[in-house]
């Protein structure tokens, strides 16, 4: 892949994309298969290094590593995959855990999250499609895994010109897995659940939220299967009503509850949020935490504007039925929107409910999800917990 004359800058600089206008599309380009491997040369003969390539995708070029004498097999993904074991190792006790973050962890395009000897796994690229079959070795030889489920139905795949499809490669899934998050036990569903099945980045937001629900009443909209929900029920909440619009979604949560005997204290309802939220707020319903962890209000740029009123409405709606004194955690998953802006949408809701406070705490995702340090706008989960007046 030879890029075009004054267009190496930012891969000189640690930046890990290739864009398509800036790669010389000529006819030995245009027949390299998607997602083979490739040295990265610039306009001068200099070699950068090793990156996938797909001349049909926008960002055509990933970077795999510098050293362009690497062989990118077996052995290169199951050192990368050692690594990511080690540091997830010392980060947390129990095998529950994203695994492989993309870029930040060198394997640009896969996601691996682990359920225990259990891995579910996003090729989001024709490059890490194409070194699936490698992939499958280096999960058996490091980690000994039984069941691996390729969730590769997510829409970046289309992208890619690449067939949406969920599988078992793998061993057997039969029904439901557990796992054990901040020592809760819920159930996932890694065949027709969303994504990989459970949503790892919000571990450490639910842990705090958690430290605050004790003797509360707590609602959680956008519950999805009850992570911030059943976490609070088992710290000690007096109540928690759980909003989501998916009926799977919402049994999961109520499995969970069960399995962690506090059922009892957990009431899961079938709703529209902002119709929820304000049809409680006209009868004066009010809890001491609540939580609004939507889905991506804003999927592409071209809904910044529309996406931004949402979160400003939701704050305003959310803000509405908390209790002098109580907190709001308020989410958004958009990695369209920045910290800052996300920010300022929560203040203009905030303003628009009438409502004062202090801002307790501002997060992201946990270390598992980590950054590249060349890619900051991939940091896309952003969190603030406010306590309100």
């Amino acid at each position: 892949m030879r890029l075009l004359p004054g267009r190496d800058g930012r891969v000189k600089g640690g930046f890990p994309w290739i864009y398509s206008n800036e790669v010389v599309m000529d006819a030995t380009a245009k027949a390299v298969e998607p997602g083979a491997v490739v040295r990265v040369i610039t306009d001068h003969g200099r070699q950068l290094g090793l990156a996938t390539f797909n001349r049909h995708a926008l960002i055509a070029g990933r970077l795999l590593t510098r050293d362009v004498r690497a062989q990118i097999d077996e052995d290169f993904l199951a050192a990368k995959l050692q690594r990511a074991l080690d540091l997830r190792a010392r980060l947390f006790p129990r095998p529950f855990y994203r695994l492989i973050h993309a870029e930040a962890d060198g394997l640009p395009g896969l996601i691996v999250d682990r359920y225990g000897d259990c891995l579910s796994v996003q090729c989001n690229t024709a490059g890490m499609d194409r070194l699936t079959p490698e992939l499958l070795a280096a999960f058996e030889r490091v980690l000994g895994a039984k069941a691996v489920v390729l969730r590769n139905d997510a829409g970046s795949r289309q992208l890619e010109g690449l067939a949406s499809e969920v599988r078992v490669a793998v061993g057997q899934v039969n029904g439901l897995v557990e796992l054990e998050e901040n020592g809760t036990r819920f159930a996932a569903d890694l065949l027709g659940g969303q994504k990989t099945g459970w949503f790892f980045d919000q571990r450490d937001n639910r842990a705090f939220a958690a430290r605050l629900a004790a003797e509360r009443d707590v609602l959680d909209v956008y519950c999805h299967t009850g992570g911030f929900a059943v976490q609070a029920a088992t710290a000690g909440a007096r109540h928690v009503l759980a909003i989501d619009r998916s009926r799977p979604a919402l049994a999961l949560a109520e499995e969970s509850a069960r399995r962690n005997g506090c059922d009892d204290r957990i009431e899961c309802r079938r709703a529209d949020a902002f119709a929820e939220l304000e049809q409680m707020a006209k009868t004066g319903r009010s809890f001491g935490l609540v939580i609004v962890d939507p889905p991506a209000f804003v999927k592409t740029k071209k809904d910044l504007a529309s996406g931004a009123r949402g979160y400003r409405k939701m704050v305003r709606l959310a803000a509405s039925v908390v209790e002098p004194g109580g907190i709001l955690l308020a989410a958004s998953c958009s990695h369209h929107v920045d910290v800052p802006a996300f920010a300022e949408q929560v203040r203009r809701g905030l303003m628009d409910a009438k409502r004062g406070g202090r801002v307790l705490m501002t997060s992201g995702a946990g270390p598992d999800h980590p950054v590249h340090p060349f890619l900051p706008e991939t940091a896309y989960l952003k969190a603030m917990t406010l306590q309100l007046d």
